[in-house]
């Protein structure tokens, strides 16, 4: 494994992944960057093991020009397994039927598109997209933090339903990527946030319930309303960050708690019910700003935060106090600032991390060093010892994408994990992460 910021190259050299440590990669892209995007609960099914596979996705774009942006509501199908397996193992296989070769037809021949099927709706969004959240229990139902300073709700109940009328038709692939957005006017707009902002949750206890922060430190707290609004406050602020909120996530057991990590390093807890009132806790959890964070949606004492000097930490709520608290664990692999980190939904022990340093992490906490076993591997001659230096609960690393931005778990499609980056869409899914890993 070739470490950035550790292990140097040749100008005349370049590096291959390794097809055989994926059980699938796939590669995409839309008109614009994406800086946000989110991926859909669908009726497809839960635990879904089985190649390939299809998924929904909503994401918002980073035009060069504010009238040309727009939120891409995604259907991709024909998510293949693409990791390379001999002809014996293939054939004892019940998966493998045609999702293990890179070919559709029946001669042996390469299929004219041979990637995923992407089918698209648009709306119109005026100015850049900094994050997007869709409602847990309301797919349809999609929130925007605009570089425009303004939050957003959009009912995209018509998009969702024409996308999952469509057939998966390869020769229409082309064309539903041109389709031009429509325009429709959002179900909720709030312009009392006295700055731009990134932070942005849906609560998992309460339906449609929102918390929105901002990059001058003020947190909001959306009440949904009878009628598909909101009741916002603009006086109600929620204020405990010195600088700005950088994100925010509520409690998956506790309906009025909600934490935020903000550019000073903290990280606050708050009770959804005193608004104005100082947070229930502030506890310094890193030397630089925290960029991003995640609660643990399996087993809710744990949290875990990822900051700009690269570090990744994993705190146990039971201990966190203000001046006294100890992360679980601290790791500094990242060579550039932590931008995304996410729990996995299938395992209380295992997350994922994007950095600037154009790397995605797949860690299990669960792993600890085992000494016998690396010395029997070594005396073996296994090239998939671990160097020295790398912790062990370091699973995966996916390189290969620049600048990644944000990355989350399928919830329903165990192992799957989807990135955001300036050169387009990953999605991958690990061999030794998830079901047969």
């Amino acid at each position: 494994m070739w470490r950035p910021g550790i292990d140097g190259m040749d100008a005349d050299e370049e590096l291959e992944y390794d097809p055989s440590v994926y059980d699938c990669l796939h590669a995409w892209q839309l008109d614009w960057p994406c800086l946000s995007f989110d991926i859909l609960r669908d009726e497809l099914g839960d635990t879904r093991e089985r190649f390939p596979h299809s998924l929904f996705a909503i994401a918002g774009t980073q035009a060069d020009v504010a009238t040309k942006n727009h939120l891409t509501m995604m259907r991709l199908t024909r998510l293949k397994k693409t990791r390379r397996v001999d002809k014996a193992t293939a054939d004892m296989d019940d998966d493998s039927d045609a999702s293990e070769s890179d070919s559709d037809d029946e001669d042996g021949g390469i299929a004219p598109i041979n990637g995923p099927i992407i089918q698209v709706q648009k709306i119109a969004h005026h100015g850049a997209v900094n994050r997007i959240r869709a409602c847990p229990d309301r797919p349809s139902l999609v929130a925007t933090w605009g570089e425009t300073g303004v939050v957003q709700v959009w009912d995209m109940s018509p998009q969702l339903t024409k996308l999952s009328m469509l057939t998966a038709d390869a020769r229409d692939a082309q064309a539903a990527m041109n389709v031009q957005p429509q325009r429709s006017a959002p179900r909720h707009a709030f312009t009392g946030h006295a700055d731009e902002g990134y932070a942005l949750d849906w609560s998992p206890t309460v339906d449609a319930r929102l918390a929105t922060g901002d990059n001058a430190g003020g947190i909001h707290v959306w009440e949904p309303r009878e009628g598909g609004r909101w009741a916002v406050d603009k006086a109600a602020v929620f204020r405990g960050h010195e600088s700005s909120v950088e994100d925010l996530q509520w409690s998956p057991a506790e309906a009025q708690v909600f934490a935020s990590c903000g550019a000073d390093g903290n990280v606050c807890v708050w009770d959804a019910r005193n608004a104005g009132a100082a947070p229930a806790l502030r506890v310094k959890t890193h030397d630089t700003d925290v960029n991003v964070m995640s609660w643990n949606r399996v087993a809710n004492c744990m949290l875990a935060t990822g900051a700009d000097d690269g570090s990744l930490r994993i705190w146990d709520l039971r201990m966190f106090t203000p001046g006294d608290a100890k992360y679980v664990a601290n790791f500094s692999f990242h060579r550039g600032p932590v931008t995304s980190v996410e729990w996995s939904r299938f395992d209380s022990a295992m997350l994922a991390t994007a950095s600037a340093d154009h790397t995605v992490c797949v860690w299990d906490l669960a792993v600890e060093r085992d000494a016998e076993e690396e010395a029997a591997a070594m005396a073996a001659e296994d090239n998939a010892v671990a160097p020295e230096d790398l912790p062990p609960q370091l699973m995966f690393v996916h390189q290969g994408l620049r600048d990644p931005k944000e990355l989350h778990w399928h919830h329903q499609i165990p192992g799957l994990c989807l990135t955001t980056a300036a050169d387009g869409f990953n999605a991958f899914k690990a061999y030794n992460v998830g079901p047969g890993g």
